[in-house]
């Protein structure tokens, strides 16, 4: 029937071969959100690890900005650090949607482990695999993805946060080696990384075109950690300035050809938005929960408070625009494992999903009353971590730039 109205209609022919790859696709690739026996499998390994292994003493570690290092060995030996990359590598060559899957468990208890989740598996894994070469790959991502190293993404800069362009750091070649000297702000796992991604411009005429990206060791001669960020949310992740003085780095530490490093920050960062869309959805999810099941017990007039109307709508509230996050953030995971364009489902799921995290949590806080005030509640915590998902890896203004441009995209 479709084949006969394409034959009978007055359109062009491009129109009608669009139209035809589009149905072939379809056929070949629906669109299915059933999950796997194998899906199940590792989002409920996650929810078991985080209810057991990271929820006792999370209002600890976020009071005194303690980095989770005994949960951080644990998840790099259950395999959460390297979900994506292939076994060859030492990882675990899940999909997208197992690692989304595992991303939202995490969050709903500690998004400070997220975070680290995130990074490792998203910037720094991906990035090397997809655009590093062999011997970068068993120098650097075996380590890695095993948990047995750290990485960090080095991207922001005192004046270069969401105009990515204006890099300040520099990197002089200087014929078998680059020279890097400058700044890097806001770095997760700034302390605790082994391995750092580091983009610097090397020929600032070229502007866009003269970045490049490198592979930074630490305890390389010139390279110092700054300061500990003493941050609103996430306080377990360790987010610091680094310095980088003189620092002499290997021209095998390059990844990519001279000129490729912007165009790698952005498409890693690309798919790290679905990671923290992710992240998003389950602080939402961990909120929502908390709320619910507290507004089982707590009584007010008579009655628990879910019987209210006033508390029961809240609720619904809750769920729907959780459902609606959760769909946007399969459907970007889906298009990346299917080899699709991401860049706009990523970004409208990380803007939308963000916006429910906040929306969430400060409703949960609402749920709980006084006690939504207080730390041993948890729900205040997640408040605080949620806001961090609008800024970083692109905030929610840039991921409308994103959306907008893809849509009048000729």
């Amino acid at each position: 029937e479709i084949s006969a109205c394409l034959v009978g209609s007055e359109m062009c022919i491009r129109d009608r071969k669009y139209i035809c790859h589009v149905l072939l696709n379809l056929n070949q690739h629906p669109m299915d959100f059933k999950l796997t026996e194998e899906h199940l499998m590792i989002r409920d390994a996650a929810r078991d690890f985080a209810k057991n292994e990271l929820l006792p003493g999370v209002i600890e570690r976020d009071e005194k900005q303690e980095f989770p290092t005994e949960q951080v060995k644990k998840m790099g030996e259950l395999g959460f650090l390297g979900m994506m990359v292939s076994p060859e590598y030492g990882g675990g060559g899940m999909d997208t949607v197992s690692y989304v899957l595992a991303m939202e468990e995490i969050s709903k208890i500690d998004a400070s482990c997220s975070v680290i989740v995130s990074v490792n598996n998203s910037l720094v894994c991906w990035g090397l695999e997809t655009y590093g070469n062999e011997e970068q790959k068993k120098k650097y991502l075996t380590k890695l993805a095993t948990g047995e190293s750290i990485g960090a993404f080095c991207l922001s800069e005192p004046e270069a946060g969401s105009d990515a362009t204006s890099q300040r750091t520099t990197a002089i070649d200087k014929g078998d080696h680059y020279i890097l000297n400058g700044t890097k702000n806001w770095i997760t796992n700034g302390n605790s990384a082994d391995y750092y991604l580091v983009i610097a411009q090397t020929d600032r005429e070229k502007k866009h075109k003269g970045i490049n990206a490198f592979i930074v060791e630490k305890g390389m001669e010139g390279f110092e950690v700054g300061p500990k960020e003493q941050k609103l949310g996430i306080r377990g992740s360790d987010t610091h300035t680094l310095n980088f003085n003189d620092v002499k780095v290997p021209k095998e530490n390059r990844i990519g050809e001279d000129g490729f490093g912007f165009k790698f920050a952005m498409k890693t960062l690309s798919g790290g938005r679905i990671g923290i869309a992710a992240q998003a959805l389950g602080i939402a999810s961990g909120a929502y929960e908390l709320a619910r099941d507290y507004s089982k017990i707590r009584k007010a007039f008579g009655t628990e408070i879910c019987n209210h109307q006033a508390i029961a709508f809240k609720l619904a509230d809750m769920h729907t625009q959780i459902s609606a996050a959760r769909h946007l953030v399969m459907k970007a995971a889906w298009d990346k494992d299917q080899g699709n364009n991401y860049d706009m489902s990523g970004a409208m799921a990380k803007l939308y999903a963000s916006q429910v995290a906040m929306d969430t949590t400060v409703e949960a806080v609402q749920v709980h009353g006084g006690n939504g005030y207080v730390k041993e509640y948890h729900v205040e915590r997640l408040m605080r971590d949620a806001k961090i998902t609008q800024i970083y890896e692109g905030t929610s203004e840039i991921q409308k730039i994103v959306i907008s441009r893809g849509l009048l995209k000729d």
